[in-house]
């Protein structure tokens, strides 16, 4: 399976933004952003042009892609499945990636961050409705159950990472630390994620 395997901070310097790809480390002082806020390689400090139209469209949809952990072909299946739907095409788009599993585990506070979520995933140590589901990209619907299995229960990276989230944060998500299990209760509204991101910038890039 394809997938990025260069440096989580060279693509939030790219962005100049936080992604959030490294968990706790995005939170404390180690941050590169916090230390060299420009692009990176050896251009990065040089004075550039004005971005075009273009320009500001492709950034926004890199960084949503890359917040995400997707691939292009990927982020523009996504599109086209939102594009497909009734709605503002914008707001579905964000509305599908919340429903992958990875997602969900990193909101319910199992991972630290998306990309733990999906390496989580992958391993098997979750379940969805009493069933073992290891493909981070599956869909859930209103009412799926997420539970860490059984046996993964003693991990510490899933119970590190629980002792650093607040319950319920979300309104479309009830978790139960005691029984480290969630419930995707439905599919958020846009105005519900907190994502600081114009996704209409998106919908233009792919539009042309």
């Amino acid at each position: 399976m394809a997938r990025y395997t260069g440096s989580s901070c060279k693509l939030c310097r790219r962005e100049k933004t936080k992604l959030f790809l490294k968990g706790s480390k995005c939170y404390s002082e180690k941050c590169p952003l916090e230390k060299r806020n420009y692009a990176p390689g050896q251009h990065g400090l040089s004075r550039r042009a004005k971005v075009s139209e273009y320009g500001v469209q492709l950034r926004e949809k890199q960084k949503v892609k890359r917040l995400y952990g997707l691939l292009e072909t990927q982020f523009r299946n996504y599109f086209e499945t939102a594009n497909r739907q009734k709605g503002i095409t914008g707001a579905n788009l964000i509305k599908v990636l919340e429903r992958r599993l990875d997602n969900v585990v990193f909101r319910l506070g199992f991972a630290p961050s998306r990309k733990s979520a999906r390496q989580l995933v992958l391993h098997g140590h979750f379940t969805v409705n009493n069933g073992v589901v290891d493909i981070p990209t599956y869909l859930l619907s209103p009412g799926d159950v997420i539970a860490v299995r059984d046996k993964s229960k003693k991990l510490d990276a899933i119970h590190n990472s629980l002792r650093r989230t607040k319950d319920n944060v979300y309104n479309w998500l009830s978790i139960d630390k005691a029984s480290m299990s969630g419930t995707f209760i439905n599919v958020p509204e846009r105005e519900e994620i907190p994502l600081n991101a114009n996704e209409q910038l998106i919908v233009e890039f792919y539009s042309k």
